[in-house]
């Protein structure tokens, strides 16, 4: 029998998926990619002794398929699991951090959220189960069930901490799917939760993850288990359909161009670089355009070293996420050397800070001395920071995360009829299947 003969585009952690698949049903595999290494926004770099991650910072381990999978690719056995500490939360409350609770004491006596709104919260499981809406939004959900406060001060700094989005753009049955269908199922969420809605696939006890050499080394040692040819440094400019096969052409950074035939190919570039390829004898290539709606905001990650003894807060937590009502100009802040060992010399600690996505697009793209100033002074005054940082480093991503809008439903169906109508070419991306690490490893 004649090996299929598959190209991936791209090598992001779902290409890097798709490859792994692909060589798993015995196809013989080329992978190729405009970057010079594998990993696509999963990336991570040491400088002066701090370890950042320029995309993803944690992969949280909570469903059986996501663990088997990394088992059976031998990666699980080099993760780390983060510092116990990292269970303990923040948010922004009247310019001061509060930490979010973690029982029913803490519930009641925490001042996250006013007695009214925890009254408001605890209404609840009386509520009727509300009409189904498909393009409900985070935002109309979240106050229909929980009220407005819990928007305000939940929903609102965690989208914008996952992302970098507001709950008003985002789709409820997208953004969290499970969250929507246990309204249907259950009517009350506290009942359906109480009554174990879910945990046939979720593993006992949920982990939170990265490596020794940061989330980079997931993409890294994804790419040492496939045996396939990679090729880097090469943009892919045009894929056409030849006689039921198909051929991929690209162009080499020093110019030089490449073609090769192929039995199938699976496009795994971001939706904002489709538009760049030419797609030819393509059946319907006019849904490639639907695909390409997927929004996107500018996005920079802000990296900062601080002498420890310079820092009033212990730094005792996974981090702090800024609610929109504080009028901030960060979206949250991962206390990184707390999280994982290993990422700030002896003595100093190494802080993640967010800023831009939808809330403030245009902070994301300015100088970095003028990004460093917002978030230093920022951080200056909610943590106590008494020094100047010893470190300092910007990634700006100029369109971040595909965010899970209205138009997901869309892009979804496209990409299934371009599939039907085109035996051999398909699409698979976070614009499909949401941004979450998670989702991409579950492809």
């Amino acid at each position: 029998m004649q090996v299929k003969k598959t190209c991936i585009l791209g090598s992001g952690i779902c290409g890097l998926v798709s490859g792994w698949k692909s060589e798993q049903e015995k196809k013989e595999l080329t992978v190729i990619d405009s970057a010079n290494r594998a990993g696509g926004v999963i990336e991570s770099l040491e400088s002066e002794g701090f370890l950042m991650d320029f995309g993803p910072n944690t992969l949280s381990l909570r469903l059986k398929k996501t663990e088997s999978m990394l088992k059976e690719t031998g990666i699980l056995e080099h993760a780390i699991d983060a510092n116990p500490e990292a269970k303990k939360r923040f948010i922004v409350r009247g310019g001061k951090l509060t930490a979010l609770p973690h029982g029913l004491s803490s519930f009641l006596f925490s001042p996250f959220l006013s007695y009214p709104g925890k009254l408001r919260l605890l209404l609840e499981p009386f509520l009727p189960r509300g009409k189904e809406c498909e393009t409900e939004s985070v935002a109309q959900f979240i106050s229909r069930r929980l009220g407005k406060e819990a928007l305000d001060y939940l929903a609102n700094p965690l989208l914008g901490g996952i992302y970098a989005a507001k709950p008003e753009t985002l789709c409820m049955r997208y953004t969290f799917p499970t969250i929507h269908e246990l309204e249907q199922k259950h009517r009350s969420l506290f009942l359906g939760k109480a009554l174990g809605f879910g945990k046939s696939s979720k593993l006992p006890e949920s982990r939170l993850i990265s490596f020794p050499r940061g989330i980079g080394e997931l993409t890294e040692r994804m790419k040492s288990t496939i045996k396939g040819e990679f090729i880097f440094d090469h943009r892919v400019t045009k894929v056409a359909r030849e006689k039921g096969k198909w051929r991929v052409f690209a162009t080499g950074s020093s110019g030089t161009d490449w073609n090769q035939i192929f039995d199938e190919v699976i496009c795994s570039l971001p939706a904002h670089q489709l538009g760049k390829i030419t797609w030819e004898n393509v059946a319907q290539s006019a849904k490639i355009k639907t695909m390409q709606e997927a929004s996107h905001f500018p996005l920079s990650v802000v990296f900062h070293g601080f002498e420890k003894k310079d820092i009033s807060h212990p730094l005792d937590g996974f981090g702090f996420l800024v609610p929109e009502v504080e009028k901030m100009e960060i979206l949250g802040s991962l206390f990184s050397s707390t999280l994982f060992p290993g990422r700030a010399p002896t003595g100093k600690v190494l802080l993640t800070t967010f800023v831009g996505g939808e809330r403030n697009p245009e902070l994301a793209l300015k100088k970095e001395d003028v990004i460093f100033d917002a978030v230093t002074q920022n951080l200056s005054s909610l943590l106590g920071i008494r020094g100047k940082p010893v470190f300092q480093h910007v990634k700006t991503w100029h369109n971040a995360i595909p965010l899970p809008d209205i138009s997901l439903e869309k892009r979804e169906k496209a990409a299934v009829a371009l599939n039907e109508k085109n035996p051999g070419l398909s699409f698979v991306g976070s614009h499909l299947t949401g941004p979450p690490l998670p989702n991409c490893l579950d492809l």
